[in-house]
């Protein structure tokens, strides 16, 4: 009997049991190197891509900054439903300093270790994620000499252990920060979700192939050259580069001749050739799209064409208009008064390529964290194309001769209208121009 017991202990000892996810407080900030520490000598190259790119910024960036302090931190002390995202947030911006139990983390501008935002530690420190779907920080994270990568180098590291990890070429990877449940238990970021469910992840491309390029090169100064060395560049929707020429857009008239008073259809295709999830996507209460459809005649005067209503449901929200939103800042802004901002800033009529996020009450929000349920989904799936047609006709005031009708699609990551009033730098509400196509018709006298 007892020989049984020893031998059930011991095929016990050697079960894996699920593991927690890694919480506030479980952590000093001692616990993890600093990311120059990693730079300074082994990996320079990393080093310098990172510090320029948004995961060395996911703490200070001004807009998170803003976003932070002026309405997620006064939200939560005044809405108890929304009090978990005063610690919550950092678990995916300042990870270090929400392991360590500092919430809120000091303001940028005092320059602590919250100013990390996601370092190199932070992420070679993750040894799985709790659960069966990764959202929500629900990292296990592991400091310590043992550093988890998707590659185990042939040289020894003087300076850690290295153990490979299939976690960190996977999607899922990303999934622990770029999938979102608001308190509300809705998903407000699901970006490695749409990747999943979309036609890259079928042919085993994981958000690494585009996010981490890979190139014929060392991962550390004295070690191997690899000719699939994962670049440390993180470029996505911060990254005008990366946004250009996501979509490709076509223009076509359906007669190529009309007089003035008679009326031209011109259709657009835009085909979503580019992202292995939909566009835009991440924080797409923020996120902004929109098609703008512009003729100018042989004189030079302009003529702003609108979008044809296609009569789905929630489509009002796809569609620019004059009307305010957001009043639900109020709360935060100890404001019960507040009347909102104007919803889209952008022309009247232009179509709008976005998922609209409501409040309780209904009311559309730009706060994820205060989002109770979901509108229209009217974005750009991966290999979608999307058809918008635009009934013009021909003004009488219309010169002879050539008419050039314009095309652009335009992206910003920020609504302009919230942007300028919480005066966020402008540089995070400028139109980036994704692409652009025209044509031509002739008008006759």
């Amino acid at each position: 009997m007892g020989s049984k017991i020893i031998v059930f202990l011991f095929l016990l000892a050697g079960f894996s049991f699920a593991q927690k996810a890694s919480t506030e407080g479980d952590f000093k900030y001692s616990d993890f190197q600093k990311p120059k520490f990693c730079g300074a000598a082994c990996h320079t190259d990393f080093y310098r891509q990172w510090e320029q790119s948004m995961m060395s910024q996911a703490y200070t960036h001004h807009w998170d900054e803003i976003e932070y302090f002026k309405l997620a931190v006064p939200h939560a002390d005044r809405d108890p439903k929304v009090a978990e995202v005063k610690a919550g947030c950092n678990g995916c911006h300042a990870p270090i300093a929400f392991l360590a139990g500092d919430v809120p983390p000091p303001r940028p501008e005092e320059n602590s270790r919250a100013n990390e935002s996601v370092s190199c530690d932070v992420c070679h420190s993750i040894a799985g994620y709790e659960g069966d779907t990764p959202y929500n920080f629900n990292y296990i994270m592991k400091p310590g000499r043992t550093k988890y990568s998707s590659r185990k180098g042939e040289i020894t590291s003087p300076s850690h252990d290295i153990v490979k990890s299939e976690l960190h070429s996977k999607g899922e990877f990303c999934g622990i920060c770029h999938n979102e449940k608001s308190p509300y238990d809705v998903w407000v970021k699901s970006t490695h979700l749409e990747w999943k469910e979309g036609p890259y992840a079928a042919e085993g491309v994981q958000c690494q192939d585009c996010h981490m390029t890979k190139a014929d090169t060392k991962s550390a100064a004295m070690g191997a050259t690899y000719k699939d060395t994962k670049l440390h560049l993180f470029h996505g929707a911060h990254d005008p580069g990366k946004v250009k020429g996501t979509v490709e857009l076509r223009i076509h008239p359906d007669i190529r001749g009309a007089e003035p008073g008679e009326t031209v259809k011109f259709t657009v295709a835009l085909f979503n050739q580019k992202t292995g999830h939909k566009f835009p996507t991440g924080s797409v209460e923020d996120r902004i799209v929109w098609l703008h459809v512009e003729a100018t005649d042989a004189s030079g005067k302009t003529f702003h064409l609108k979008v044809d209503p296609k009569g789905f449901d929630g489509e009002e929200y796809t569609i620019a208009a004059e009307v305010l939103a957001y009043q639900d800042m109020g709360v935060p802004l100890d404001d019960p008064n507040f009347e909102g901002v104007q919803r889209d800033g952008v022309p009247i009529g232009d179509r709008i390529f976005r998922m609209p996020y409501f409040t309780k009450d209904g009311i559309m929000t730009i706060q994820q964290w205060n989002t109770a349920s979901l509108g229209v989904d009217y974005r750009i799936g991966p290999r979608e194309t999307k058809v918008e047609t635009f009934t013009f006709p021909v003004p009488f005031e219309a010169a002879p001769g050539k008419m050039k009708v314009k095309a652009d699609l335009y992206y910003s990551k920020l609504v302009k209208p919230v942007a300028d009033f919480l005066e966020v730098p402008a540089e995070e509400s400028e139109p980036v121009l994704v692409n652009s196509h025209f044509t031509e018709v002739e008008i006759f006298d």
